[in-house]
């Protein structure tokens, strides 16, 4: 692999141990992917500060000891704690401190703090063709996808490493023939099921379950699949699969015919996604019993606009069960009059982590409804719950009347 003159001055500890270390992984990744050099990039976004245990903490701690420092503009991903509200952890004390001084490591190396897992709604928004670093697997498919940005998918360490040396490797997503589809799927649905918000979240599911890591098109949505929708589906794509780019005909940028999104490679026709297979998406998603314990919504982080429309949806109304909305604190900042809102309905706001992954909600008697596919996907395992999908609508008026209400998907 060919390195320039500042990469051989990273190696060569020039310019800290910390850039050393960060470019040793650099260049044994990419050699291990064949990378023929490294880029520049413009922007990362890091998911390594979030705690998972102590070897996430050594090596933030060894990169603090070695003058680290990120070259380029850098946000942070969900943390495991709310400094908004420090009130609503119940973990230990132990993990708290440990995960307290893990962001503070990442905030000490230059990143912003931003917490959130959805870096898309922040300004400036990485440009299309832009080269970033991004881990969070939601915020990897909206970025390549929907903003036309190109970034692989970056996990732990790597991310960090990348914004550190302002580098990463030339391959697969950071390509032009990296991002040709690989698989295409038609979607054949009644037009009126493209109008309810919960069917690209399906959508999502079944793509991911049946894409694994390739690159899938889709043909036969339209313009009614917006910004809110693609993040839905994209988000479930990453989660049942292992998605980094979902091209849209007709609606997302790099996809305005199918020829554009397949290039010159060789892809596949996968089976076509019709309401049957989302009906069995909604069974493998929503296992619930029958009885609701509590609602949480805005996974991944809420947008500004539909804090706007839950705010809204609520507005004279009283939840009758705990009621739990996740975004980011810059969102939160831009609505005050929507915050009173939704905490006049009973409403605990959730910033800087997320209920699925960190110990807010506590005991759930019952089930936890949710309209992100992506909480239903991991709920389950990371909580210890049963899930009821369905759109925001219901579950605002599963809250309202404290029962499950079915939407159009509750078989």
């Amino acid at each position: 692999m060919d390195l320039d003159s500042d990469d051989r001055a990273m190696l060569a500890g020039d310019h800290g141990e910390a850039a050393a270390m960060a470019m040793r992984l650099l260049v044994a990744v990419g050699r291990g992917q064949a990378a023929p050099h490294l880029i520049d990039i413009e922007s990362a976004h890091i998911d390594g500060c979030l705690y998972h245990g102590r070897a996430g903490l050594d090596f933030a701690r060894r990169l603090v000891r070695g003058g680290g420092g990120v070259r380029v503009p850098t946000t942070l991903n969900v943390s495991s704690l709310d400094l908004l509200h420090p009130d609503l952890y119940k973990g230990d004390a132990v993990t708290a401190g440990l995960a307290m001084e893990l962001m503070d490591s990442y905030v000490q190396m230059g990143c912003r703090p931003t917490w959130t897992c959805a870096p898309y709604h922040l300004e400036p928004r990485p440009a299309f063709g832009s080269q970033i670093a991004w881990g969070e697997s939601n915020a990897i498919v909206f970025a390549n996808s929907v903003l036309g940005a190109r970034t692989n998918r970056y996990g732990d360490f790597m991310d960090i490493c990348c914004a550190i040396t302002g580098r990463a490797p030339l391959t697969g997503l950071h390509t032009y023939e990296g991002r040709w589809g690989s698989l295409v799927m038609h979607v054949d649905l009644a037009g009126g099921l493209l109008d309810d918000d919960l069917t690209y979240a399906l959508i999502g599911h079944v793509v991911g379950r049946l894409a694994g890591s390739e690159i899938p098109v889709l043909i036969g949505l339209d313009r009614r699949a917006d910004e809110e929708r693609l993040k839905a589906l994209g988000a479930a794509a990453a989660s049942s699969g292992s998605i980094g780019m979902v091209h849209v005909v007709g609606v997302t940028p790099e996809a305005l015919t199918l020829e554009a999104a397949t290039g010159d490679a060789p892809h596949g026709v996968g089976p076509v996604i019709d309401e049957r297979g989302l009906e069995t998406a909604f069974r493998e998603l929503s296992r619930g019993t029958g009885r609701l314990g509590a609602v949480s919504v805005g996974t991944p982080h809420m947008s500004y606009e539909s804090l706007l429309r839950l705010a809204a949806m609520v507005e004279g109304r009283r939840t009758r069960l705990p009621f739990y909305v996740n975004t980011a604190r810059n969102t939160l900042e831009r609505a005050p009059a929507q915050v009173q809102l939704l905490e006049a309905f009973g409403a605990t706001l959730v910033t800087d982590t997320c209920t699925y992954i960190t110990p807010i909600m506590g005991d759930i008697d019952g089930d936890l409804m949710t309209d992100s596919a992506k909480m239903a996907y991991y709920a389950p395992a990371n909580l210890g719950v049963t899930v009821r999908l369905g759109s925001l609508d219901d579950c605002v008026v599963s809250a309202v009347q404290g029962r499950v209400v079915s939407s159009r998907w509750d078989l």
